[in-house]
């Protein structure tokens, strides 16, 4: 691998054509060895010829004299993980055809072995302090469904009896009859003579016989059982019992909270760890080094359980043997986040999302705190190993890189995005605020193509809403500059990362300071810098971007055109056909007819006048695809110029995670329609 590029210092973007996909290599959060010589990570790529995500493990040493290298070869490798006593590298293979199952290799090298055979595969894994049992969760399909049985496909499947709110989630599916569960695996010796496969009348007898550990792979310990998802485990430090997180509680298909829950490693009776006063949805939970103090984060969700809406999530600290949980972060401005990596006998690492960025900080149980890495760059993940932090990250110049903090620095130890760098065209975003009507400012970026212009701008509008664009590499504000348009992305209010008083601003009142924060962008975006021409402007969004895309140009008629992605658009139909429609829309928009009818794309659409792109996945369970195609049919009834673009197979996640066919061919499509809307003299 190349050594690390000199000009690597500024803030600087790569734009890439829809083709150059395989070029995005993406890092996993990094795994520090004990004796803090080496990180390893995972660095996945789109694949066109796969049609699939490869990628493989990477060690990267703290030595500055040596290079990263590639440390296995699966078609599919990722999540690793070091156990505590350094001897083994435990991570997640799969093969082209099948689930991701646990894999275990010697430290410094040799060939993995399988440990798992789930049928659905394992989503994640933890380490016991003794290094020799590791903690896995697996969906667990009932009898007769997903392939259980021979010749019974999912058409033939028994009929599903519904009387839950919660009963299915975008990208998995079906839920109630796969729940996550837990199990506990033995670490086999990987120095003992690997099992032979039988064959013959040993064979025959071997599959009458067949059962846990007939096919080399260890029995489990099945912890957790039931129709809710069993999330998050970790040991605690004794290696005695297992935290895990779950929607445990009566009632709790009438909300979204959730629980910790500690549970005998070798198998027994639950119990709940009390977490705080009122309902919460808990996203993390981690033991102290030492023992004493149990860190979780969270988000209160107020009496009813349901109160989401802007809602930071916060780091609390509790006594391991139970009394009253302490909040340590500032709930109001920081918005934390991440798998709350040990650092230290008492302290943690966190992530906390701010103005574009995402830092690094670091907790002690005191409540002492400190940020470790802030600037122009998103954190992806960090861990520690005695005085050593090695960080995962993404910046305006890398899709994702490994570096290591020293002295308050930090060091940069891979370059995994030099050939996006060297195959493409090196632009520079340009942080811009603007002021709003009502002095509201309004903080976001412009992209700008080659050439002194004028360039015909495209206002992007991200999802959430209470997300946030990022200063880190971003592939659509790159793919849309290098084919010549000059790109504008804030942060409006609604969006996180600038504090629960901004994102809230939106709360039954969706459509009002939102887009007027983002034509004030546009405005002001437009008034200081002359490059941009005011005559050619497109508007674009994906999910709520999607739904203010609608909701703009039906009430704002000076764009060229536009496209709204798998959009919100109907808070009314969205109630009964979306994964979270029980809830989300009525939290954010109000509850009563009048309400969902004031905030409503479908409640204007006779009002759109602008040619318009609608795009949707025909799997989406999160804006279910007949927001789109409702939405199209109106606007083809009145004679707006439109179209719909469908994709088969893919839900709301299709342009980050979508087969890599269908993402570049969402790229080629959504450039056509813009050549022929917005023509620039690159197309």
């Amino acid at each position: 691998m190349a050594g690390l590029p000199a000009g690597r210092v500024g803030v600087r973007l790569t734009s890439v054509k829809p083709d150059q996909l395989p070029l995005l290599n993406s890092v996993s959060a990094p795994t520090v060895h004990p004796d803090a010589s080496r990180a390893v990570v995972s660095v996945t790529r789109p694949d066109f010829d796969a049609d699939a995500y490869v990628g493989q493990l990477w060690s990267v040493p703290f030595d500055p004299s040596q290079q990263p290298r590639r440390v296995t070869r699966g078609f599919r490798d990722t999540a690793p993980a070091f156990s505590p006593d350094g001897r083994v590298l435990a991570f997640l293979r799969a093969e082209p055809d099948g689930k991701p199952q646990l894999h275990i290799v010697e430290a410094g090298g040799g060939e993995p072995q399988a440990i798992t055979d789930q049928k659905l595969g394992v989503t994640e894994f933890s380490w016991a302090p003794d290094s020799a049992r590791i903690v896995f969760a697996s969906r667990v399909p009932e009898e007769g469904r997903y392939g259980t049985v021979d010749g019974v496909g999912p058409g033939a499947e028994d009929a599903r009896l519904v009387s839950s709110n919660q009963y299915r989630m975008n990208g998995v599916g079906y839920t109630l009859d796969k729940a996550a569960q837990l199990f506990v695996v033995d670490v086999p010796e990987l120095g003992g003579e690997p099992a032979v496969p039988a064959a013959g009348r040993a064979a025959k007898d071997a599959k009458e016989q067949e059962g846990p550990g007939t096919k080399g792979i260890p029995a489990v310990v099945q912890l957790t059982s039931g129709e809710v998802d069993h999330t998050g485990a970790v040991f605690s430090s004794d290696g005695r019992s297992v935290y895990y997180l779950a929607a445990g509680h009566e009632g709790h298909d009438a909300d979204i909270a959730s629980g910790i829950y500690k549970v005998p490693a070798a198998g027994g009776e639950a119990v709940l760890v009390p977490s705080g006063a009122e309902p919460q949805s808990i996203h993390a939970v981690r033991e102290s080094r030492n023992g004493r103090e149990l860190f979780f984060t969270a988000q209160d969700l107020g009496a009813d359980g349901l109160d989401f809406v802007a809602r930071n999530t916060a780091l609390y600290v509790v006594p391991a043997a139970g009394g009253e949980a302490r909040v340590l972060s500032d709930v109001e401005q920081q918005d934390v986040s991440g798998t709350l990596e040990p650092a230290g006998p008492d302290g943690v690492l966190v992530l906390n999302s701010h103005r574009g960025s995402v830092e690094l900080l670091k907790w002690t149980a005191d409540g002492g705190s400190e940020v470790l890495l802030h600037g122009e760059r998103a954190v992806l993940g960090a861990a520690a190993a005695g005085d050593v932090v090695a960080i995962a990250y993404a910046d305006a110049a890398s899709h994702g890189d490994v570096g290591v903090l020293e002295r308050g620095e930090l060091r940069l130890l891979s370059d995994f995005s030099v050939r996006l760098r060297n195959e493409s065209t090196v632009r520079e975003p340009r942080e811009f605020i603007a002021e709003g009507a009502d002095g509201y400012p309004v903080h976001g970026w412009l992209v700008l193509p080659d050439g002194p212009g004028p360039h015909p701008v495209l206002l992007n509008i991200h999802g959430g809403p209470f997300a946030q664009y990022a200063c880190a590499f971003f592939d659509e504000a790159q793919v849309y500059a290098e084919a010549g348009y000059a790109v504008l992305m804030c942060n409006p209010r609604g969006s996180a990362g600038y504090g629960q008083a901004h994102g809230a601003a939106i709360k039954e009142a969706m459509g009002t300071v939102d887009m007027a924060d983002v034509l004030a962008f546009l405005d002001g975006a437009l008034a200081a810098f002359p490059a941009l021409d005011s005559g050619a402007l497109g508007i674009m969004g994906g999910s709520y971007g999607g739904y203010l895309t609608a909701w703009t140009i039906a009430h704002d008629h000076r764009f060229k055109a536009a496209i709204v992605e798998r959009g919100f658009l109907d808070p009314i139909s969205f109630t009964g056909s979306s994964d979270i429609g029980w809830f989300f829309g009525g939290e954010y928009t109000g509850g009563t007819l009048e309400q969902m009818l004031a905030q409503s794309p479908m409640a204007v659409v006779s009002n759109v006048r602008t040619p318009t792109l609608v795009i949707h996945s025909e799997n989406d369970l999160r804006c279910p695809v007949e927001q789109g195609q409702r939405y199209f049919a109106a606007l083809k009834a009145q004679g707006v110029e439109t179209s719909l673009l469908l994709f088969p197979g893919e839900d709301h996640e299709l342009s980050r995670s979508g087969t890599p066919h269908h993402r570049k061919q969402r790229f080629e499509q959504i450039l056509a329609w813009w050549a022929g809307m917005l023509p620039t003299p690159a197309r």
